[in-house]
């Protein structure tokens, strides 16, 4: 019965209600009722910030880099646990990106990383992984092709505009798909996992399209303080 209550709940609301709703009752387990405002101050959470907003699916404790590990594994040949340290060691690309959020609106940024090619190559995925299974910090979850992983603006960013990636834009690592809605660009990413199969991710399962490609519309691009048009499907031109 309570199952059906919430579910009649959550259908009559849109994104930002949903995250909204989940966020406080995230905060409500990570924080213990003695927590003083100092220890709540600690979370990251979701705020329209000035040029870039923040998003997460629940109020997360950001993630210390020193002590940060990406775990992959799965359908490879060398599955491997690497440091911030070693993934900056790879061949390194920089590209000015623009990340759209299906929420209508848009910030441009310089990004620093490599691309998934590179990963690739050391874990060696076999020959029958066709997909790739992230998983965040926050409990975010998402599937992707290899396919569309090579993509060539297709990018594992460890840098935003020169410097570290900041814990509130998904540092350690995050992957950014510029093509793509911004909840394909999976943040704190701390597990991939190479499967076969394909499956339905965080959004997708409350009715967002799996394939995610922009599509054309109005978007409030954040960075200009500017309303701009997209006219095609795909990667924004402005």
């Amino acid at each position: 019965m309570t199952i059906l209550i919430y579910m009649d709940f959550f259908k009559d609301m849109n994104r930002r209600d949903v995250m909204k709703f989940v966020c406080m009752l995230s905060v409500s387990f990570l924080i213990p009722h003695s927590a003083n405002p100092k220890e709540i101050e600690k979370l990251l959470d979701n705020e329209d910030r000035e040029g870039f907003y923040i998003r997460f699916i629940k109020p997360i404790r950001p993630v210390d880099p020193s002590k940060w590990s990406l775990s992959v594994a799965g359908l490879c040949e060398k599955p491997h646990n690497f440091s911030l340290t070693s993934l900056r060691k790879m061949s390194a690309v920089t590209q000015v990106s623009r990340m759209k959020c299906v929420e209508s609106w848009s910030s441009k940024a310089k990004w620093g990383g490599f691309r998934p090619k590179a990963l690739f190559d050391i874990v060696k995925p076999r020959s029958n992984a066709r997909h790739l299974y992230f998983y965040s910090a926050d409990d975010y979850y998402e599937y992707i092709s290899l396919d569309e992983l090579m993509d060539p603006r297709v990018l594992f960013a460890y840098d935003m505009n020169d410097r570290p990636l900041p814990p509130e834009y998904g540092g350690p690592l995050r992957l950014l798909m510029p093509s793509k809605y911004g909840y394909k660009s999976v943040k704190s990413i701390i597990r991939l996992e190479f499967r076969e199969e394909g499956g339905i991710g965080y959004w997708s399962k409350y009715g967002y399209s799996k394939d995610a490609t922009i599509e054309p519309g109005t978007d409030h691009a954040l960075d200009l303080n500017d309303y701009r048009r997209i006219t095609k499907r795909g990667e924004p031109e402005y």
